[in-house]
């Protein structure tokens, strides 16, 4: 098989000396969707962020596109053609949604008049365009969650790390953010690397999943395959109901 564009390798994180992550091995390969489900607190969030550097991984091994990033600094990785689109949207509220989307480019090192890419990114997500002028903050949450993600596109990247995206939204405006996703990977060939909560419908969008407990990686398959086993459906299916 192919090198995985994304290898995390035994790493192990902690805040002081708690172990929040403890030894996670994943694999992204190019082209694919995957996601990590797991409960709150689980260490979903905190791989996420340490494949940012914040916070830096204390053993283990983190390779992008063959190269090794662990040590590299934040600001390096974001210009390595990996962009994040975190936990809480986080878009700068006071900026308009172009002076947002301009600071995704700015940030990865890019120019931040790139009307091509621009365009790009508007045309996945016409509202945005039409709001142009509008100060991020005064968005709906599904538009915030939409900027945040268009504001990633702007760097160009090969890997896209999307952070519990359908988080506090309204059930149609969450399968809407996810139909972007499937949109992304499919017509454009975007890898996406997707934590989210909502178990069910992030592994029947993904082509393998990984899930978390406890910061250990306890199960990986396909991501129907997964949906299929009890022990899943039971912990984050609500029992099997759907």
């Amino acid at each position: 098989m192919t090198e995985p564009l994304l290898a995390v390798r035994g790493v192990k994180t902690y805040y002081g000396s708690i172990c929040a992550l403890k030894g996670v091995d994943v694999d992204v390969h190019e082209g694919e969707i995957i996601t990590l489900i797991g409960a709150n607190g689980a260490g979903k969030s905190t791989l996420m962020m340490t494949i940012f550097a914040s916070p830096r991984a204390r053993e283990g091994r983190i390779y992008f596109a063959g190269r090794d990033i662990t040590d590299l600094p934040t600001h390096e990785i974001a210009r390595s053609r990996i962009a994040q689109s975190p936990e809480g949207r986080r878009i700068f509220a006071r900026m308009t949604v172009l002076e947002n989307l301009q600071m995704g480019a700015v940030a990865a090192g890019l120019d931040a008049d790139d009307k091509a890419q621009l365009d790009h990114v508007l045309g996945l997500f016409p509202r945005l365009g039409e709001r142009l002028s509008q100060r991020g903050g005064t968005l709906s949450g599904g538009e915030q969650q939409m900027l945040a993600i268009a504001r990633a596109l702007m760097s160009r990247p090969r890997l896209l790390l999307l952070d519990e995206p359908s988080l506090g939204l309204a059930p149609l405006v969450a399968q809407q953010i996810l139909d972007i996703v499937r949109e992304l990977n499919q017509r454009h060939h975007l890898t996406v690397f997707l934590v989210e909560q909502n178990a069910y419908h992030a592994l029947k969008l993904a082509h393998r999943g990984y899930v978390m407990v406890n910061g250990a990686i306890t199960m990986s398959g396909g991501g129907r395959e997964l949906l299929e086993r009890p022990e899943v459906r039971a912990a984050y299916l609500e029992g099997g109901r759907h």
